[in-house]
């Protein structure tokens, strides 16, 4: 029989994404990887693969621990407008907070390794295509209950959000300034909402 694993999948799987968060992808070596992971290179290979396949299933964690948590929390949970709004200031109150300036695991791929790296542009394609998915739905929920208006589509609305959501994760990491990220996102924002003319009616 096999020898079961001797530590925690999940554990160290969040480690290799903490190191790929800070240090990228190709600035982080095997070695960089086992020790932040508490495990010997052999097992890393042994239990992972090779880095390129550690970092995919790092980077499939943290997606599915951050967008999609931040998802479940919002997209059930309130109203289609107050759902991007909740996103968005969540997005915000992280950036600033983030002492490190690490930004986004998902925004730094796609600027480091997806030019270069076919497979990772998929990847990465795909997961932009599900939050651009998350802002439609949202606002053709707003739109059929009249909460969001019906002046521009859909789609477009969506995209200049997912516009909007990845210019403040690219800023935040040299400038994490509540202000300025605010500032950025509210005019977006604004355009959810019915205009005073059409509230009065």
């Amino acid at each position: 029989m096999a020898r079961p694993r001797e530590f925690d999948e999940t554990a160290v799987l969040d480690a290799a994404m903490q190191q790929f968060w800070m240090y990228g992808y190709e600035a982080t070596s095997v070695r960089d990887l086992a020790q932040s992971m508490g495990i010997t290179g052999a097992s890393l290979y042994n239990a992972f693969g090779d880095k390129r396949t550690l970092f995919r299933r790092a980077l499939a964690h943290y997606v599915e621990t951050s967008f999609g948590d931040r998802v479940g929390r919002f997209e059930h949970g309130l109203a289609p407008r107050a759902a991007l709004e909740a996103f968005f200031r969540e997005i915000i109150d992280r950036s600033v907070q983030d002492e490190d300036r690490k930004g986004c695991l998902l925004v730094n791929s796609a600027l480091e390794v997806a030019p270069h790296d076919p497979d990772f542009q998929a990847t990465i394609a795909e997961v932009l295509a599900k939050v651009e998915a998350f802002f439609r739905r949202c606002i053709q929920a707003g739109q059929r209950t009249g909460e969001i208006p019906s002046s521009q589509s859909a789609e477009d609305l969506a995209r200049l959000l997912l516009g909007v959501h990845l210019g403040i994760r690219v800023l935040a990491r040299t400038r994490p300034e509540r202000a300025l990220l605010e500032g950025l996102a509210r005019p977006a924002l604004d355009l959810l909402k019915p205009s005073r003319s059409s509230q009065h009616k």
